[in-house]
């Protein structure tokens, strides 16, 4: 019974970690079938928001790693097949990216926290785990207690980073889709409205993604005191 509960847990949590990611690589799929009725290609119609919305400094170009905003180079980057496609997911993943943008535009306090700490993220986990395999001998060298359990506090707060990066993420993903892009595209009457349902299923999809990210962070950071545990 007991190994039956331990398996129905990791289940349960491997479902929740990978499903959400499994549903948007369905959800994008399922529309994205080429179609005269949308205005241009994932790629035009980036470069037409951003110029209605006055959004001159940021440019749009096709990249091979998926569809995201770089706020550093200020450039909206669409994977080839939304950039050079003319369909729905094209239209409204490339909607979502440019409300990124405008978060940035417009200074969003929790788009420019979650700018600073994935920056700090990417050092401060590598600097983590560097802490964790150091702390058996800085224990052992040192032969007292508290160095064992202040190095465990410095990595385990050092590799929390990335999970509140994550958490971040999700608000903010969620401020571009339904309070950025939806509203541009309701606005501009740039899509039927038998195609809005459809639209809000890819824009909640793209941010409920990011569940899955903390999820995943807080499985290795558990993973790491499980091993020191050891």
């Amino acid at each position: 019974m007991h190994l039956l509960l331990i398996i129905l847990l990791i289940a349960l949590v491997l479902g929740i970690i990978f499903l959400p990611q499994l549903w948007l690589t369905r959800t994008l799929k399922k529309y994205h079938q080429p179609s005269d009725r949308y205005p241009g290609t994932g790629g035009q119609f980036a470069s037409h928001l951003l110029k209605q919305l006055g959004i001159d400094e940021v440019k749009v170009e096709a990249t091979t790693a998926g569809d995201h905003y770089d706020p550093t180079d200020k450039m909206v980057r669409l994977g080839d097949d939304n950039f050079n496609n003319r369909s729905l997911t094209a239209i409204v993943v490339a909607a979502h990216e440019v409300g990124h943008a405008i978060q940035h535009k417009s200074r969003s306090r929790l788009f420019r926290l979650r700018q600073v700490l994935a920056i700090l993220a990417t050092v401060a986990e590598k600097t983590g785990v560097i802490i964790f395999m150091l702390m058996p001998v800085l224990t052992l060298v040192s032969r007292a207690p508290v160095v064992g359990i202040l190095t465990t506090v410095a990595a385990v707060s050092l590799m929390s980073v990335g999970v509140l990066v994550h958490l971040i993420t999700l608000p903010v993903e969620w401020d571009a889709s339904f309070k950025r892009a939806l509203p541009v595209l309701e606005a501009g009457q740039y899509l039927n409205e038998e195609d809005y349902p459809a639209a809000r299923k890819i824009l909640k999809a793209a941010a409920l993604t990011y569940i899955a990210g903390a999820l995943a962070s807080l499985l290795n950071l558990s993973r790491w005191i499980a091993i020191l545990k050891r």
